[in-house]
């Protein structure tokens, strides 16, 4: 890939969508993601805090491990994946997690294509 469209990929609109769900859940979501047109995803774990203790009172019972989600994809593909991470986590449904999305200012992907040896 040449410098060129190396700046080419750069100054396209991305969006970083950040997904938080219950462990053992963010595989499905992200076969989900990457069939909705994300190019890959990184999974890490986490302890969540907070809303465990405010869902008690309702009788929802929430484990504290996580599994958080991080993908970049280009911004015209961006709600298409959000959708598929929102059904796939089930994340309507209250204490299964939860989902945002930002613009990402820069950024640099080195994606060589299929001839690329």
């Amino acid at each position: 890939m040449s410098d060129q469209q190396d700046a080419r990929s750069a100054s396209r609109g991305h969006q970083l969508i950040a997904c938080i769900v219950q462990r053992g859940r963010a595989d499905d979501a992200v076969k989900a993601a990457i069939k909705a047109g994300a190019p890959a995803a990184t999974i890490s774990f986490a302890r969540g805090t907070g809303i465990r203790e405010r869902l008690g009172l309702l009788k929802i019972a929430i484990s504290p491990e996580k599994e958080v989600i991080e993908i970049v994809v280009a911004a015209e593909r961006a709600d298409a994946v959000f959708d598929a991470l929102v059904e796939a986590g089930k994340l309507k449904t209250p204490g299964m997690g939860f989902i945002y999305m930002v613009p990402v200012s820069r950024v640099l992907i080195h994606n060589p294509g299929p001839d690329a040896r």
